[in-house]
């Protein structure tokens, strides 16, 4: 009996999405960055491992690498928690459901350059939705609890300047646009999961949600969330 291949046109289209927009955009910085090639030039030499050089040995190199490992473990742990979270209860809605997916997932469909603009606008020092708002909290506290005065009405951070907030500020912004993604994953992983299942565990003792959550739901959805 001949093998079919009809899976293929099934993945191809996103295969070759997946080539065009994420491997050969890697290729060609990885291809750039053996070179002095910078933005506004109209050629580039090679230079070989230069620049991985000039970073490695870079005084500043460290700090780079624990802000990314700050980052990592600041938002894979909470944009995993929180799409599950909010899985969970898109799961046991009716149709009102569908709306919270929309919401949830509209920040992953945003472009990553709009979405930096937008940040930048709203954590602006001065003119910023962010501190404005916190301003007019302080505005309100300052009128009912006038002890607080002092606590309250102090400077603003420089929220993606300052050294102390920058790195959190960018990972709030990296679990507000990411933890939609897993969300509709977890979706599907749910989808997956028997009802007879949790029937079958209600019978056998387990009468809470937490307990068909600990015992039913979580172990089946190990390989969604690996």
């Amino acid at each position: 009996m001949p093998r079919s291949y009809a899976h293929l046109w099934f993945i191809g289209p996103a295969l070759a999405l997946m080539f065009v927009i994420l491997l050969i955009p890697i290729l060609i910085a990885v291809g750039l960055s053996l070179t002095d090639y910078s933005l506004g030039n109209a050629g580039a030499e090679f230079v070989g491992l230069e620049n991985y050089e000039k970073i490695f040995t870079r005084s500043t190199y460290e700090k780079m690498f624990v802000a990314t490992f700050r980052y990592v473990f600041v938002v894979v742990p909470l944009t995993v928690g929180l799409g599950l979270g909010a899985a969970l209860l898109i799961n046991s809605l009716g149709r009102i459901g569908d709306l919270y997916k929309t919401i949830y997932f509209l920040p992953v469909m945003a472009a990553l350059i709009a979405m930096a603009i937008v940040w930048e606008f709203a954590f602006h020092p001065t003119i910023g939705i962010i501190n404005s708002t916190l301003e007019r909290g302080c505005g309100t506290v300052l009128e009912r609890w006038s002890w607080y005065a002092e606590g309250c009405a102090r400077t603003f951070p420089l929220w993606l300047n300052d050294r102390d907030y920058a790195i959190w500020t960018v990972s709030f912004i990296g679990v507000w646009q990411g933890f939609g993604f897993n969300m509709v994953l977890y979706l599907a992983g749910l989808t997956s999961i028997p009802r007879a299942l949790h029937d079958a565990a209600e019978m056998d003792g387990a009468t809470s949600g937490w307990d068909r959550f600990r015992l039913v739901t979580w172990p089946l959805l190990g390989p969604t969330t690996v």
